[in-house]
């Protein structure tokens, strides 16, 4: 090399250039066209209720038909929407983070006596004289090379699946449907091997067709449930309006009529979150949503991925605690956002995802939290959509984390102790014990246990039921004040051994005194611990 200008790598100048955010604000307008798609196909539904009350014979019957024929033509190309804007707002992730690296490279050349001319040749600055340059410069040269080969990478996928579309669109978007699908019971690794097995016109006939189906499949890639669950989005809404419908006539006084107002503002409240969420799936902001799952029953449900988690090399699962529906889905996914910014920071280049996942019922009364029945049934669809995320990921296995915060963190632990769970590391914040005394009985790799505990958190003082019968036994004689002194400083809670105790046997990660959810502000030491655990750092 002698410190010499060659080997100038190609497209440096270009990548410096790149917006990665014009692809993104593309991609949502891609996304946009979806409304008046959906608007004409209804006005087309609207059309044939309308024919049908006062016309009848063979024209009515045709005329039907050829008017549900421009329907389906028209549905059949929302999937398509939402898969250009998959990969437009992928390439543009991906152009993001290639672009970072790029300027951390550049950066840490500068940094160490070096410059790096606008088009991306390096060489010693005379000025700060640099011990072995010619190791210096190669080194700096094969980091931008890195950057640079991240950003040809996505360009060719992107053009190659934009090419696939174009393909697509001139043969018909959809095909006959596949003759056979995984039962009930099929494993996420085999659901996996079906759907890579398929063609893709195939693919697109079941997210049109089955999106019910496709959205809620473990081992499916992320790209198709998201898609699936966008069809189905409007129809979420419209089961919760129905609900509000039905809920809004006054009852007589009495036990009855406080239970529908109870009923009604809780679909008030999910209507709130879902529109919440309709905001985030609709917007232009990165990273890209992805809707893995929805389901407005009950208290509601919902799993979303900021990020494609299945080309992401580090992936987050995070499950809220007591309280969590439907209504504080939008909330809680800031929270996982708020680690993955943290991610981008500690990590420029390094590409993450986040996931809610608040597919359980979380507990809504105290009298619920302090049983273990809602953790214990959340186990088996955690274990397996954990399974999943493995399954569907392309490349080199990502590292997956998955974070527990209060009543989640004992989801967590009765997942992994019950069933295992396909992750990298497990991260409990806030928690009342995680139904394990030591770090061990998780069935995780020796160091990858991490908990963190803020000193005013009241979850400290959720001792375990037993001793808190002999507190109230021994209250106003002589040991009770002893035994106060105590609060606080033993080593197991509610639920068990605390996590953030040193006999635990896991590691602990520092909190600010941000009382019980504050492991998320932004100048919590928490925030950092998270993050660099997803990190692997």
């Amino acid at each position: 090399m002698n410190g010499g200008t060659t080997d100038v790598p190609a497209g440096y100048a270009q990548l410096w250039r790149a917006d990665p955010g014009s692809w993104c604000t593309a991609a949502t307008a891609w996304r946009g066209l979806a409304g008046p798609v959906r608007q004409r196909a209804d006005a087309l539904t609207a059309r044939i209720g309308a024919l049908r009350p006062g016309w009848s014979g063979t024209a009515s019957t045709a005329a039907q038909r050829r008017i549900e024929g421009l329907r389906t033509e028209l549905t059949d190309v929302l999937p398509a929407l939402f898969e250009v804007d998959q990969v437009l707002a992928e390439f543009g992730a991906r152009l993001g983070a290639a672009k970072a690296r790029l300027g951390a490279e550049v950066a840490r050349a500068e940094s160490g006596g070096l410059l790096v001319d606008r088009t991306g040749a390096v060489r010693p600055d005379p000025a700060r004289p640099v011990a072995q340059a010619g190791p210096a410069v190669a080194d700096a040269r094969a980091g931008i090379r890195r950057a640079l080969t991240l950003a040809g990478a996505a360009d060719r996928e992107a053009a190659a699946r934009l090419a696939e579309l174009t393909t697509a669109a001139v043969r018909g978007w959809v095909s006959v449907p596949p003759a056979w699908r995984p039962g009930p019971g099929a494993g996420p690794a085999e659901v996996s091997r079906w759907w890579a097995a398929l063609s893709p016109a195939e693919r697109r006939w079941l997210v049109g067709r089955e999106p019910g189906r496709i959205g809620r499949l473990d081992g499916l890639p992320a790209a198709a449930r998201d898609q699936a669950n966008r069809l189905l989005l409007g129809r979420r809404r419209e089961q919760l309006l129905v609900r509000r419908l039905a809920l809004l006539r006054p009852l007589p006084a009495g036990p009855s009529e406080v239970s529908r107002r109870v009923r009604l503002a809780g679909v008030e409240a999910a209507l709130r979150g879902l529109d919440g969420l309709g905001e985030r799936l609709a917007s232009g902001g990165a990273p890209r949503a992805y809707l893995l799952g929805l389901d407005p029953a009950g208290d509601g449900r919902a799993v979303v991925a900021l990020g494609n988690p299945d080309r992401a090399a580090s992936v987050l699962t995070y499950v809220p605690g007591m309280t969590s529906d439907l209504a504080d889905a939008p909330a809680e996914l800031d929270r996982a956002a708020r680690v993955l910014r943290r991610c981008a920071a500690l990590g420029p280049g390094d590409e993450t995802a986040a996931v809610l996942w608040l597919d359980y019922d979380a507990p809504d009364f105290l009298t619920e939290a302090a049983g273990t029945r809602q953790a214990e049934d959340a186990g088996p669809a955690l274990h397996r959509f954990q399974e999943g995320l493995r399954a569907a990921h392309e490349g080199p296995p990502a590292r997956q984390t998955v974070l527990g915060h209060s009543y989640g963190s004992l989801v967590v632990g009765a997942a992994a102790r019950d069933h295992g769970l396909s992750a990298d590391a497990l991260v409990f914040v806030g928690s009342p014990g995680v139904g394990v005394d030591h770090a061990a009985d998780l069935r995780m790799p020796a160091g990858q246990v991490w908990s963190s505990t803020a000193p005013d958190d009241v979850i400290r003082l959720t001792r375990p039921p037993d001793e808190l019968a002999r507190r109230a036994l021994l209250a106003g004689t002589p040991l009770g004040p002893a035994l106060a002194a105590l609060d606080g400083h033993g080593e197991r809670l509610w639920f068990g051994a605390d996590p953030s105790a040193p006999g635990f046997g896991g590691r602990r990660f520092p909190s600010a005194p941000h009382g019980h959810t504050g492991y998320w502000d932004p100048d919590n030491p928490a925030l950092d611990g998270m993050a660099r655990i997803v990190l692997g750092r």
